[in-house]
């Protein structure tokens, strides 16, 4: 407003000096009428001078208004991209899981949210602020180009790593079935060759003999002895060497019978006691053995059993009766 002023006191003062001039080189009886006509000429100079003045005002006044249209355009435009600026680091915030990465991009996104408030409060006739914040939007978003080229790239390689361990952990599950699969089958070639060489005593019979070595028949005054017979079967397979057979003679009562010099033996993780014992030599040939309980004490009429054990094995069983 100060230099509409100064061009319009300019432009009068031009005025004034013209017609005073004039009026100096003019004589006293022209002045008069060179006086009106000065004055007229000087008041058509001021109309179209105001004219033009006016017109000027009038282009400023609609050029002001054409650039502050634009500059609201381009606030809302900048407010659009700063929005979608700051939604777009928000959905690469939630594609990545590296906390590092989410900690730097969810400062860039304060960034934004700090730009779009200012973007909001500026004035549209701050030109100089409109456009240096245009040219920050466009610096965050050359930024967040750079961080989504770093977060593809990262889920690439995360990509890859999930596929790596997919197939790793189907390889590990192959290996763990197939290390499974081969303890079961060594387990049972195990159980097979323990199976294998063991000892068998098979065709165990008892009878009843008295002090002569007669048989009898029933528990009476004259049986002494219950005599077992039976036979260690060949095994090739069995290892040679001295064995102890162990065996357990079991009343009907489940009572197990005992001299004062038994003892007890290791089985299937417990010490159990035994009615007697018998050191042999084994070489694998089949081996032909009797054994004697020498009777000491009552013994009901009912069903007995004898059981056999060697080498940490049951390796035989027979039930049988004495009658009275």
């Amino acid at each position: 407003m100060q230099s509409k002023a100064f061009f319009s006191k300019k432009m009068l003062y031009f005025a004034s000096n013209s017609i005073l001039i004039c009026f100096e080189v003019m004589d006293s009886a022209e002045r008069e009428i060179r006086k009106k006509t000065l004055i007229i000429m000087a008041i058509i100079v001021l109309v179209i001078l105001i004219a033009g003045f006016s017109y000027y005002i009038y282009q400023k006044e609609l050029q002001i208004s054409e650039m502050s249209d634009a500059f609201t355009l381009e606030k809302e435009a900048l407010m659009d991209e700063a929005f979608e600026l700051s939604t777009t680091y928000e959905g690469q915030i939630a594609r990545i899981g590296n906390d590092s990465l989410i900690a730097l991009l969810t400062s860039e996104q304060m960034k934004v949210q700090r730009l779009m408030e200012e973007v909001r409060t500026v004035k549209v006739t701050n030109e100089k602020r409109i456009n240096e914040l245009s040219r920050e939007i466009v610096t965050l978003r050359s930024v967040l180009r750079s961080y989504v080229t770093q977060i593809d790239s990262l889920n690439s390689a995360n990509e890859q790593l999930r596929d790596e361990k997919d197939r790793m952990t189907r390889r590990y599950q192959q290996a763990t079935t197939t290390v499974a699969q081969l303890t079961k089958d060594k387990e049972k070639l195990t159980e097979r060759v323990t199976l294998a060489s063991r000892l068998d005593a098979v065709g165990i019979q008892f009878k009843l003999i008295n002090t002569r070595g007669r048989e009898v028949k029933k528990i009476n005054n004259q049986a002494d002895q219950i005599v077992f017979t039976f036979q260690i079967a060949k095994n090739i397979s069995a290892p040679v060497g001295e064995k102890i057979l162990y065996f357990r003679i079991m009343k009907p009562d489940d009572d197990i019978l005992q001299k004062p010099n038994s003892g007890v033996f290791h089985f299937e993780g417990k010490d159990i006691t035994y009615s007697m014992l018998m050191p042999v030599e084994y070489d694998g040939e089949e081996m032909p053995l009797t054994v004697y309980w020498k009777i000491e004490e009552y013994l009901s009429a009912g069903t007995y059993r004898i059981d056999i054990f060697a080498d940490g094995n049951q390796i035989g069983r027979r039930s049988f009766v004495l009658e009275r």
